[in-house]
């Protein structure tokens, strides 16, 4: 069977994408430099497209402020 590709990521794998300890990858979310995650039937999830975005810079907009 193939593998599945992650559309949406819990903690701890969002933080295994972008290489940090879950504890790290949270107090960059709380801190408002990574995204809040949805919530989907009471679970958080990280959208994994928009964190391989943000890890590229395509969401980096010059001297503007990235709204979350």
């Amino acid at each position: 069977m193939a593998s599945l590709a992650l559309i949406l990521a819990t903690e701890r794998n969002a933080a295994k994408l972008l290489d940090m300890k879950p504890a790290d990858f949270r107090g960059l979310v709380d801190a408002g430099v990574l995204p809040k995650p949805a919530e989907i039937g009471g679970f958080e999830r990280w959208d994994v497209e928009q964190l391989r975005a943000i890890a590229l810079g395509d969401l980096a907009n010059g001297a503007g402020v990235i709204e979350w």
